[in-house]
């Protein structure tokens, strides 16, 4: 599918069949799709002032979640992997050009889909500002909502970070970030934007370029420092456990269609490579890479904030198709509650299945929980070398066995989960 995106004035009279995609604005007709016009109105609100490639970054990942949005994986050939050709306006059409195989490679990546992208003149440029404000903090922090972020927030400011916090707003977690902020370190500066990518027709529900928009707004909030505008770099923090972050295929048929790749350090290292080339001065970091979200829970540096507020943070696949509660067996879910029992504290987040033993569809046959059991049994009957390596089978993995390591620790977690529901 041909995806036209660029401001409601650009157009492309050559390329036919496409969807027109209005950045920065409203849809001019209900064949039109759009986004980024509120994240824009809320940067000028703020007066931030952003470094123009940053601007050009946000239109690119814009114009890929509103794609993802748009072309249908059912609608494929093979039901998943998806053609998908981008025809983008941007501030710096051939310094862009020059990186689209590495874009292209990196959105391949995180997507499975085969992305083809053409840059163009004519693009929104940074808005402009009578009077900027550069905030004077000392990196950013991207807080979701999640357990991981909330974690990771807390332990920056516990060490003496002064965190920007960015969060992607999400149906369903907009409130709790906005208490997140709040209570932690006596209330952060915190920036909340949205993409609000919106298309004709049916969504497509799988959404795996979502970490391209949450890392866009980071890097773009990041060049918005004084410390950044001083010539400084701007560490950039993405906090998520090692575990779901490698999110190893569970079974093979999990490969591509339910293993996603949010925070993987394959990606992260190629997202890192176009940032270099673009000489944005932002360096993205995940403390817990190698560590479980187990771990997380028991290492955190303020226990009794974390102990007040973990339950009250969101880390189901399927929030809100469960009307914002936690769905209980999917496999963020069970990495959840497998992480409760290892910190053995009380998780009253509230589950709608409950009991992932129950003998029925909906839970010990529910296809996440078949998956754990099945990778827990691989495990016990053939060991994990072989299955793990392939997992960490990428040039860019340095730290091959810690990693693997964590993953060992994190199957253990779901084990002794599975083992108190007794589910086999």
């Amino acid at each position: 599918m041909k995806l036209i995106c660029g401001p409601a004035s650009f157009k492309l009279p050559n390329v036919s069949q496409a969807l027109n995609v209005v950045l920065y604005g409203q849809a001019q007709s209900l064949k039109q799709a759009c986004a980024g016009e509120a994240a824009r109105s809320e940067i000028l609100r703020r007066r931030l002032d952003p470094a123009p490639r940053s601007w050009d970054l946000l239109s690119i990942a814009l114009s890929v979640v509103t794609a993802d949005f748009a072309v249908l994986r059912e609608d494929s050939p093979d039901g998943w992997t998806r053609e998908i050709e981008l025809h983008i306006a941007v501030a710096e059409p051939e310094f862009w050009s020059q990186q689209k195989k590495a874009i292209e490679a990196a959105l391949g990546f995180l997507t499975t889909d085969r992305w083809t992208l053409n840059f163009y003149s004519g693009g929104d440029v940074q808005p402009s500002q009578k009077e900027v404000v550069h905030p004077t903090e000392n990196c950013v922090v991207l807080l979701s909502g999640g357990l991981d972020s909330l974690i990771g927030t807390i332990d920056l400011v516990t060490d003496g970070f002064k965190p920007f916090a960015i969060s992607q707003t999400v149906r369903g977690d907009a409130e709790k970030q906005i208490q997140f902020a709040e209570i932690i370190g006596g209330g952060l500066n915190h920036l909340q934007l949205n993409h609000n990518a919106s298309s004709p027709g049916s969504d497509e529900p799988s959404q795996r370029s979502r970490s391209l928009i949450f890392l866009a707004f980071g890097v773009m909030a990041a060049t918005c420092l004084q410390q950044y505008h001083e010539g400084g770099r701007v560490p950039l923090y993405m906090c998520e456990n090692g575990f779901i972050a490698i999110n190893p295929p569970l079974t093979s048929g999990r490969i591509g269609s339910l293993s996603t790749r949010t925070a993987h350090p394959e990606f992260l290292s190629r997202f890192k490579s176009i940032l270099e080339a673009a000489g944005l001065r932002v360096d993205i970091r995940n403390p817990y890479e190698e560590k479980t979200k187990g771990q997380m829970l028991l290492e955190c540096k303020d226990q009794s904030l974390l102990k007040k507020y973990a339950a009250r943070s969101t880390s189901c696949g399927r929030f809100q198709r469960f009307k914002y509660r936690h769905c209980g067996r999917c496999v963020p879910c069970q990495v959840r509650r497998a992480a409760f029992l290892t910190w053995n504290k009380k998780d009253s987040s509230g589950y709608v299945h409950d009991n992932l033993g129950k003998k029925d569809k909906e839970h010990a046959a529910f296809d996440d929980v078949r998956a754990v059991a099945i990778a827990l049994a691989a495990a016990r009957a053939d060991g994990t070398d072989a299955w793990l390596d392939q997992a960490l089978s990428y040039p860019s993995i340095s730290n091959k066995k810690g990693l693997k390591d964590m993953l060992v620790r994190g199957l253990a977690e779901l084990e002794a989960l599975h083992k108190v529901y007794k589910v086999t």
